[in-house]
């Protein structure tokens, strides 16, 4: 009987606590949902490998939470779906491409370094889909690079130059912005149809589970930084094909959304510190994109960031 009772008992870490309806179970299958838009149109425009990718991916991270917890007898919380949405956004992250290898090992270290190590889910300070994304970059660079051209498959597949890319190098892009706005560009399977993702976006903001403003915010301020520093008048005059191109939307939408903060003005000042870095990167590294380096070096900052603005008081309207 003393050992049942033990079993049962939970350990609660300090409050306050706060009550709500929606659980986070509920708030994962909304994004899961609001996801699946920009998923059919990677299958689309790079064929069925994209649902093949997307699903080894969630697969590895849903049985690499359940192994880890099993084996170190935590609390099992694969059912709450929150692996399921790393997983899919993993993939999301990553060019059609991808051998599958690769993208197991990433599956496995996003969960096990990005997540479960640090505490698990509420716990890890950074996303850990685009820990992941790091991963491979780190480990596997030319892996992350292999685009191809929308609209061809298997042998008929042709290598192309994203974008950004392609403006980096001095280029100019043979794309439209209709071409940009729906998906028709070389890219990671999920931040090529701006169309696709917004729509996704509507929804979560529609079900009250992300913030448009801190979205807004951080979209506004890479806009308009790149389109006012860029060197050599990269951006200057094109502020669409900014917007546009690579994996803006893709961050601002699903994943600088993540809870960092309660109050408003602690997003509004995480949105504008990851907007800045993001710019940083963007204009001055030699990496085209940005957004995996800003978002991330902005969830590592969050604990300086506190100090700066107004702590929310629980139970009161912000």
């Amino acid at each position: 009987m003393t050992e049942m009772v033990h079993k049962e008992k939970q350990v609660f870490p300090p409050g306050p606590y706060l009550r709500a309806e929606r659980t986070t179970g509920g708030i994962m299958k909304d994004v899961c949902i609001a996801l699946l838009p920009a998923l059919l149109g990677a299958v689309y425009f790079f064929g069925i490998r994209a649902l093949d990718l997307a699903g080894v991916s969630v697969v590895t991270c849903v049985l690499t939470e359940y192994i880890w917890q099993k084996a170190t007898k935590a609390q099992v919380t694969v059912g709450d779906f929150s692996a399921a949405v790393t997983g899919l956004l993993l993939a999301m992250n990553l060019p059609v491409t991808v051998p599958y290898e690769v993208l197991i090992a990433a599956g496995i270290f996003t969960i096990l370094v990005g997540k479960q190590l640090l505490g698990g889910i509420g716990n890890n300070f950074v996303n850990p889909a685009l820990l992941g994304r790091l991963f491979v970059m780190t480990v596997w660079p030319a892996k992350v690079m292999q685009y191809v051209l929308p609209l061809t498959s298997g042998a008929d597949s042709v290598t192309s130059a994203t974008v950004l890319g392609t403006i980096k190098s001095g280029g100019e892009s043979p794309y439209t912005y209709w071409q940009m706005f729906v998906g028709a560009v070389p890219g990671s399977l999920g931040e090529t149809s701006k169309l696709f993702l917004l729509a996704g976006f509507g929804y979560l903001c529609y079900k009250g589970v992300v913030n448009m403003w801190a979205a807004l915010i951080y979209t506004g301020t890479v806009t308009l930084l790149t389109f006012i520093f860029a060197p050599g008048g990269m951006y200057t005059g094109d502020i669409l094909q900014n917007v546009l191109s690579g994996g803006l939307i893709l961050g601002a939408c699903f994943m600088l959304t993540d809870y960092m903060f309660v109050s408003r003005s602690g997003k509004i000042l995480y949105a504008l510190t990851a907007g800045a870095l993001t710019a940083w990167f963007r204009l001055y590294s030699s990496y085209p994109e940005g957004v995996c380096f800003g978002i991330l070096t902005a969830n590592c900052l969050t604990g300086v960031l506190s100090l700066f603005y107004h702590r929310h008081v629980y139970g009161v309207k912000d």
